[in-house]
């Protein structure tokens, strides 16, 4: 199917500068395209992910992404969607940053090939740039009237905005500006909320330009949750890409837990799956809600994209033994990622306790009396399996890789000890 009709089908063409002189551009040539990110912390979120896999959408087609990483523009922070000023960054923890984003943005492009993709960043050419060459050769172009119709500009006029979060718009202008001159850049595709700033870099491109230019503007629609909750969000906060921050399997669990309501959209979003095969997922989410299949397809392709094959089948493993019960063919690893959030109490590996011990000890149970009544009515498991003798002594057989064993109370109330 034709990109733009695909891209229509999925749901993710929110606006375009100009429909039909970017389709008949597409036809008639490869061209290069970008979309960036400032590194104002050091992973991407989930948040960040749609307008770099629409990105790679348009490399699939041929055409080659320059990726952006704002090294410069970190340092002065978009006004867009915020009510207030940015807290300014360090020179060093920006640069840090962006080097940890490249790295996260390395599994979503190919970077090989014809139209392989090309990492910059912009504090390359507006780092070392002098102040009057910015006000010359650039803030003369953009008048005060055109920036103040801007709406995250007018939005901030009230709440108040300082000079240097009033000019970031002019930077991204640059940079579009850059791209364009340097690399033959025709399109920026960015979030909904990135509008004003890429029509600013249109305008600047056209004012510095004596022949007749064409370059245009495609943004992304706001992803949102059929109830109304964020997008991305979950009660342990934001879903980084990073592992060390959200695990692999927290990363899979995030996307397998997708309401059904949500489910087909994510999949047209964020897979690079067929139209025939989305709708055939479609339908089973009519048909066989409780097999889950749309979601199941979505956190292997999601997890697969961002952490590659081995941690996928990490996280799958980790899933299958907690439905199961069957915490034993599990690593030590793949125990403290899968079990990181439940209560954990430390225990001397060198001490031998008793499980009635343990479980007061550990507060699994309020008192010995209600310990023995737990492990009496079978409520007491230890890796997955049942234990009901009221002497049992936890040793090394109960430990998983000498580490951690589980318990769990009940049908859901799970505690890790951890031995020191």
């Amino acid at each position: 199917m034709e990109l733009l009709k695909d891209l229509a089908w999925r749901g993710i063409t929110y606006q375009q500068t100009d429909e039909e002189g970017l389709k008949s551009v597409l036809e008639k040539e490869s061209i290069s395209i970008y979309c960036g990110i400032d590194p104002t912390a050091d992973s991407m979120h989930i948040g960040h992910l749609l307008p770099f896999l629409t990105l790679r959408r348009f490399q699939n087609h041929g055409h080659r992404p320059l990726v952006l990483v704002g090294g410069a523009t970190g340092l002065i922070g978009d006004p867009s969607g915020k009510n207030e000023e940015r807290k300014l960054q360090t020179v060093e923890a920006i640069q840090h940053n962006a080097a940890s984003i490249k790295t996260q943005l390395e599994s979503i492009f190919d970077f090989e090939g014809e139209n392989g993709a090309i990492m910059v960043n912009n504090y390359d050419w507006i780092g070392s740039m002098d102040v009057v060459t910015f006000l010359r050769d650039f803030g003369k172009h953009v008048g005060v009237n055109y920036m103040l119709a801007k709406d995250t500009i007018s939005s901030r006029l009230e709440s108040g905005i300082s000079f240097t979060e009033f000019t970031y718009t002019i930077l991204q202008a640059m940079d579009f500006n850059h791209l364009y001159d340097n690399y033959n850049c025709k399109l920026q595709v960015g979030g909904s909320d990135q509008w004003g700033n890429i029509t600013t870099g249109l305008e600047l491109i056209r004012r510095t330009h004596e022949e007749e230019t064409k370059a245009f503007g495609f943004t992304i629609p706001l992803v949102t949750k059929a109830d109304g909750t964020k997008f991305g969000k979950t009660e342990s906060g934001a879903i980084w890409l990073d592992p060390e921050k959200t695990s692999p399997y927290e990363f899979y669990q995030f996307w397998i837990n997708a309401a059904d309501a949500d489910v087909v959209k994510y999949l047209k979003y964020f897979t690079f799956l067929s139209h025939e095969e989305i709708e055939d997922l479609a339908k089973a989410v009519e048909t066989e809600p409780h097999l889950r299949k749309a979601q199941k397809t979505l956190a292997e392709e999601m997890t697969k994209l961002i952490h590659g094959e081995e941690a996928l089948q990490q996280a799958i493993r980790i899933t299958e033994a907690l439905f199961s019960g069957d915490i034993k063919s599990l690593s030590a690893e793949e125990v403290k990622e899968g079990f990181k959030d439940v209560p954990t109490f430390q225990q001397s590996k060198n001490e031998e306790i008793g499980l009635i011990d343990l479980l007061v000890g550990a507060k699994i149970s309020s008192s010995k009396r209600q310990a023995r009544e737990d492990v009496g009515n079978g409520a007491i498991y230890i890796n997955g399996e049942r234990i009901t003798d009221l002497q049992h002594i936890i040793n090394e057989n109960d430990r998983i890789e000498g580490e951690f064993t589980i318990i769990r109370r009940g049908k859901k109330k799970y505690f890790m000890i951890q031995y020191v």
